[in-house]
């Protein structure tokens, strides 16, 4: 009996593990950049470790594009009969946005991030065809927001109106992350002015929000004083396009203080990681290195530093911080290129959205100069190599863990679900993609593939290979 529930349970197990943790594609892989194919030093892989080629990557961009595109719908129905409302002069109680095939709502904070990665690759690529399903959203949300805000005021729906993160925002997640996009829309000219949707999610970021006493954000969940490293990236890149937006340094000033004081209750310098949270009646807990929390950490400094004027007195400190989190990140990619749903535990599962965030992060931190390309360019290859493995043809994104609170055992973590429907890695993966193209087409260096590898050289710098010859 005690040998049968024991297989059950390793049945159970590993039935998890394959479900929690998608095959990569069918490797292995030999690098086609090396040109011997009788080489005996040349290794295998189980992804495709190579220079990224410009016309793969945008093809994968496209892809993830035209299949977000598609499964985000702009109309109005009745709930109810699922009939289109087209009538915009009277509301109707059971109006609500048409709900899209997946986990895809078109204001949660997730396609915020998906719209700054369309941004992005609009940028990179010069396709203006990348924002056109931001164009197409913003036009809905202007077309749309004086009937959702009749409805409310003749019926009180609360959450129960599809507009109700910009109606009513209550907390980071309603408001920071599409505030950070409609901003960076409005200044590329994308869409019509949404200035009353920013103006109510900055409000809320800027001076609603539960804080500390010294200003950091935090939340009264799960525990009565709470911070989520996640919030980092919730409210300090819309605190930085605010003051972007506005000139006003009050907005950078409260970002930066931002960075030092999550920073400083949630990040471990000996392991270079951010703990998911932190507890204000118990802040010696232990500690949960969750790797999407330090993800979203990381790409909020990178989404500051973007837009702090460099004489800020905060720059340096947040810039030095950024650093210190790469190369603790950089530490722990896996064989595969990918990073282990908690970052420090490599008998966890591989996870996609953490993976395509650190993958974007490093590269755009190599790009910007931050971070040296001789040491961190080849790392953020290697994390496209393995991203690449978990976009379909289709343009899903496999592999990404659904919406996690904080939580205080490690089985929890361990086991929550992978889903193609969980919108966290798409975003990430729209932006690791550009990011990928400017790296190796970044006229600062050169890669040079010697001995196997991948090594990235400041223009004009000189190495010497002549005993490998």
């Amino acid at each position: 009996m005690k040998k049968t529930l024991l297989a059950a349970s390793a049945a159970a197990f590993l039935g998890c593990a394959l479900a929690c943790s998608p095959a990569l594609a069918d490797g292995p892989y030999r690098n086609p950049d090396n040109k011997n194919p009788k080489d005996p030093g040349e290794g295998t892989y189980p992804v495709p470790y190579k220079k990224p080629v410009v016309a793969e990557v945008t093809a994968q961009l496209k892809a993830i594009r035209d299949f977000m595109d598609g499964a985000t719908p702009t109309r109005i129905v009745d709930k109810r009969s699922g009939a289109p409302v087209t009538d915009l002069s009277k509301p109707n109680r059971d109006a609500v946005f048409q709900p899209s095939a997946g986990d895809y709502g078109i204001q949660v904070y997730e396609m915020g991030v998906v719209h700054s990665g369309l941004l992005k690759a609009a940028e990179v690529t010069g396709d203006a065809g990348f924002t056109a399903m931001s164009r197409r959203h913003f036009d809905f949300f202007a077309q749309t927001l004086p009937y959702f805000r009749a409805q409310e005021q003749a019926f009180h729906l609360e959450r129960g109106n599809s507009f109700s993160r910009f109606l009513d925002p209550r907390s980071l997640d309603d408001a920071g992350s599409m505030c950070a996009a409609l901003i960076r829309a409005r200044l590329a000219k994308v869409g019509p002015d949404l200035k009353p949707m920013i103006d109510t999610c900055s409000d809320w970021v800027a001076n609603k929000q539960f804080r500390l006493e010294d200003g950091t954000m935090a939340r009264k969940r799960p525990q009565e004083v709470s911070l989520w490293a996640d919030d980092m990236y919730m409210s300090i890149p819309a605190l930085a396009e605010m003051g972007r937006l506005s000139g006003n340094r009050k907005h950078f000033d409260d970002a930066v203080n931002n960075v030092i004081g999550m920073s400083s209750r949630m990040f471990n310098p000996q392991l270079g990681l951010y703990t998911h949270g932190w507890h204000a009646n118990h802040p010696d807990a232990p500690r949960f290195y969750w790797a999407r929390a330090n993800g979203w950490a990381v790409l909020a400094m990178s989404d500051l530093l973007d837009v702090l004027p460099k004489d800020h007195s905060g720059y340096p400190k947040v810039l030095a911080q950024l650093r210190a989190s790469i190369k603790g990140i950089a530490e722990l990619q896996s064989g595969s290129g990918l990073w282990h749903q908690m970052i420090d535990r490599n008998d966890s599962y591989l996870e996609t959205s953490a993976s395509a965030i650190f993958t974007y992060v490093i590269a755009h931190a190599v790009n910007q100069g931050w971070i040296s390309a001789t040491t961190y360019g080849s790392i953020a290859q290697a994390g496209w190599a393995g991203l690449s493995t978990r976009i379909t043809a289709q343009g899903q994104v496999e592999g990404t863990c659904v919406g996690t609170t904080l939580a205080s055992d490690m089985v929890y973590y361990y086991h929550r679900p992978t889903s193609a429907d969980a919108l966290h890695g798409y975003g990430p993966a729209l932006l690791a993609g550009a990011e990928i193209i400017k790296l190796v087409t970044n006229p600062a260096f050169e890669v040079q593939h010697k001995v196997r590898t991948y090594h990235y050289l400041p223009k004009g710098g000189q190495t010497d290979y002549r005993e490998h010859h």
